[in-house]
């Protein structure tokens, strides 16, 4: 599994050619609070399954978050076991985003 902290996405964000934010989390947490960054893309985990193809292809990284950084896990297994390499989890998600880089971000 591949993991990035809050302070490497960061990082990554200010390169660039940063990494499309994968947003697997519910729309109305999306509402609540995201990473103010870009690109950036929402598919909610249990669409995935029918969905994941709109990911293939692309040359950037990909960066999964979600809540905390369990759904995201799990969806990195996913895209990995279709045959994508550079796709990464964030760390304690949106929540260790908040706290570590941008308190300004809402925590829930």
């Amino acid at each position: 599994m591949q993991e990035l902290s809050a302070r490497e996405l960061q990082a990554l964000l200010a390169s660039p050619q940063p990494p499309l934010l994968l947003d697997v989390r519910q729309p109305w947490e999306a509402q609540l609070a995201r990473i103010a960054a870009e690109p950036q893309r929402l598919i909610p985990m249990q669409e995935l399954g029918r969905r994941w193809t709109e990911l293939a292809g692309l040359a950037q990284p990909i960066v999964c978050y979600c809540h905390h950084g369990m759904r995201s896990m799990q969806v990195v297994a996913f895209l990995s076991q279709q045959g994508m390499d550079s796709v990464y989890n964030l760390a304690g998600g949106i929540d260790a985003w908040s706290c570590e880089v941008d308190p300004t971000v809402p925590r829930y």
